[in-house]
């Protein structure tokens, strides 16, 4: 029975080993442990394998990843803590912290009241630039992932009632994932800061009525210009979406229906 006992435990922490994604390896034997933890968690933040806001694998499981035991794993959260880069929110787990520039232009940009003129004028200043680096950079999983989206942003606007929440979470990610296809660091900060900010004070353009068929149009217009792999096509088009959403939204200002 004991010899039983001992080849499931072995299968199990076979099948537990073999589950365990690349990035987490056991850490090396030089140094004091707790450091050596620090060292590689550093790394995998420099290797950018997790976000600002990401939740780090529970205690437990960590430690098991990491072939360490749970008070030096404990110590190693403690030091990078202090270093500002992990927030520890009791009850809820180990998070990544945002750098502090990021922090820093996160609560600068929350104190600017800017004007949808400013807002749109942002966006330009940032996603036309985005398309012309994404049409050179951009992958086929990032294509597909654009795709869905737009196939998934139309089918939203089938249902009833609409989900307004969807269909702005939908648009946002659109744009969201363009400029993550640049390959831009700062500016992938940027864009997901400030579309934020801006969804959180305004509704979405595309419940204008007639615009939806116009920001459809310019959406597969964006899409084609990166699936060609045209600079110059990808950043024409994503200009022409953005002042075309100004003028939506200022019409609908002067119309008296408020928001944009």
């Amino acid at each position: 029975m004991d010899t039983e006992r001992s080849r499931r435990r072995i299968r199990t922490a076979r099948r537990e080993q073999k589950a365990v994604p690349a990035m987490w390896k056991q850490v090396g034997q030089q140094g004091r442990l707790s450091e050596r933890i620090v060292v590689h968690l550093e790394q995998l933040l420099a290797e950018e394998q997790f976000k600002p806001g990401d939740r780090l694998p529970p205690e437990r499981e960590m430690a098991q990843m990491l072939g360490v035991s749970r008070p030096s794993l404990r110590e190693a959260v403690r030091i990078l803590q202090t270093r500002g880069r992990l927030t520890v929110k009791h009850g809820q787990g180990v998070y990544i912290t945002a750098p502090g520039s990021q922090r820093e232009l996160a609560a600068a940009l929350g104190e600017v009241q800017m004007s949808i003129s400013e807002q749109f004028a942002m966006r330009e200043v940032l996603e036309v630039p985005a398309a012309t680096w994404a049409a050179s950079r951009i992958s086929r999983k990032q294509l597909r992932e654009l795709r869905t989206i737009l196939d998934d942003l139309h089918a939203a606007f089938e249902e009833s009632p609409r989900d307004f929440e969807r269909i702005a979470e939908l648009d946002a990610r659109f744009h969201l994932t363009i400029a993550d296809a640049a390959g831009n660091p700062f500016l992938h900060q940027t864009s997901h800061l400030l579309s934020s900010m801006i969804l959180s004070g305004m509704e979405t353009t595309l419940l204008i009525p007639g615009r939806r068929e116009k920001s459809r149009e310019q959406h597969e217009r964006i899409l084609a210009a990166l699936a060609a792999g045209d600079e110059k096509a990808a950043g024409r088009a994503a200009r022409t979406h953005i002042r075309s959403a100004l003028g939506a939204a200022l019409d609908r200002i002067r119309d008296g229906a408020g928001g944009s």
